[in-house]
């Protein structure tokens, strides 16, 4: 009876094995192209969302909607609502599922960006704010961790930071749209477009596969293996060979090192992705602000924002093809670097056009780190079982430490002027810099396990 026990677990074992090496065999083909169009149409609409924020946020302020503490609170709660849904997109992703977990967060954030349209009054949108974005930080955790697990080993970085590329092609679009029809049609129509633009996304999503890499973690093998199959069967349609993976070494000992480091990993992870988040968010959601409270008038502050934020996806594209070919650890601890040097500059400018200049210089490398550090370095820390959680958690975390960032800048806006602002962020760069430096293993072409 022990026999057969062995035999059977040895032979399920080599089935497991198997199965991941078909799976790091895989091609892009037209299920992975469908998996990641509709995952980045979605991530773009998450960009469109948050940064809409920073312009609907500044023109109640000037229509005395809100006030610069209600401000806060509405900026901060989707903070807090982001950490809500990191966290849980981490449990529902590894327990349930990749799937149900990406069917979830685009229903929620659609529905009540949606409903927030049509609030009364700021304490009404705040609440509706708080849901939508639990939705948001779902997203942001399971959209780059899906393209992660079905993308090819030796592209993966690519892959992934397209995903961030397409995605934050949001944030110049959205001050462009704040720009142009906030003045027209009032804060609402943004909340309209961006929710409704949601719910039809969602409705196309749903036929998206499960994982297969999640699958095999779970022991359904069979789910696993006709996912496997389907693709390897659009490779043969379309005549593409099979990714050859050879592996060394000094590749298996970073893989080896990657999975038995799970809590120095979590505390890389936690710390670059938080000086990532917090240093972005914070740009970006009070710039239209400040320059506002500098005497320049909400048109022109939307319109400054627009042209600093086409940084954006420039810098996502940068970091795009720097992850595969430099790698990610030189790619993250640069941009780190030129981040605070640049943070400390821009906080000394007094000039409109050096105030543009040097802010689309910097968008340009928080953009780069977006791309690098949200969208390929996180995910690439933690194994398949621990993928959706360990992301999950470091993005709370981030989001957790980022609602109080709204609250710390009003009061230094009381208090101080806008330098202190640019001081923290350049801190926050320097020291994730060195953390990733000095702990963070090098992730780039290692199989996903």
């Amino acid at each position: 009876m022990d026999e057969i026990t062995n035999s059977k677990r040895m032979t399920d074992n080599e089935n497991v094995e198997q199965l991941k090496i078909r799976m790091n065999q895989i091609q892009p083909t037209k299920t992975f192209y469908k998996i990641f169009i509709l995952v980045s149409a979605g991530m773009f609409l998450d960009a469109i969302d948050i940064y809409l924020a920073s312009g609907v946020s500044s023109y109640l302020l000037e229509t005395k909607w809100s006030t610069l503490q209600l401000n806060s609170i509405f900026l901060a709660v989707g903070f807090f609502g982001l950490f809500l849904g990191s966290v849980f997109a981490g449990l529902v992703g590894d327990f349930f599922g990749r799937k149900k977990a990406y069917q979830l967060n685009l229903l929620v954030f659609g529905s009540f960006t949606l409903i927030g349209s049509f609030a009364p009054n700021i304490f009404f949108l705040i609440v509706c704010r708080l849901i939508a974005s639990i939705g948001l930080g779902t997203e942001i955790v399971t959209g780059f961790a899906m393209i992660n697990e079905f993308a090819p080993v030796k592209s993966r970085g690519k892959w992934c930071a397209m995903t961030s590329c397409i995605a934050n092609c949001g944030a110049p679009i959205t001050m462009l749209m704040c720009t142009l029809l906030i003045p027209l049609f009032s804060w609402r129509i943004m909340f309209v477009i961006s929710g409704a633009s949601a719910l039809v996304l969602w409705y196309f999503r749903r036929s998206l596969p499960e994982s297969p890499r999640w699958s095999i973690t779970h022991g359904r093998m069979q789910e696993a293996q006709g996912v496997i199959e389907k693709l390897e069967s659009e490779m043969d349609k379309q005549d593409t060979k099979k990714e050859i993976i050879g592996k060394n070494k000094q590749g298996e000992k970073a893989t080896k090192e990657i999975n038995n480091h799970f809590q120095r990993n979590l505390f890389v992870a936690i710390f670059a992705v938080s000086a990532t988040i917090i240093c972005q968010y914070t740009f970006t959601s009070w710039v239209p602000t400040l320059l506002v409270r500098q005497g320049i008038n909400i048109v022109s502050s939307l319109g400054f924002s627009t042209i600093m934020m086409l940084g954006a996806p420039i810098g996502a594209f940068l970091g795009s093809q720097l992850v595969d070919r430099v790698g990610r650890k030189p790619t993250i601890v640069t941009a780190f670097m030129l981040a605070a040097i640049l943070g400390i500059v821009y906080s000394q400018q007094k000039s409109a056009t050096m105030v543009m200049v040097i802010g689309f210089f910097l968008t340009t490398f928080f953009y780069i780190l977006m791309a690098s550090v949200v969208g390929v370095y996180v995910s690439e820390l933690f194994t398949t079982k621990y993928r959706f959680r360990g992301a999950g958690i470091a993005n709370g975390i981030s989001k957790l430490i980022a609602v109080g960032m709204p609250l710390v800048v009003a009061w230094l806006l009381s208090v101080s002027n806008s330098m202190m602002i640019f001081v923290i962020i350049s801190i926050f760069a320097m020291v994730a810099a060195c953390i990733v430096y000095f702990f963070g293993p090098e992730t780039n072409n290692q199989e996903v396990d």
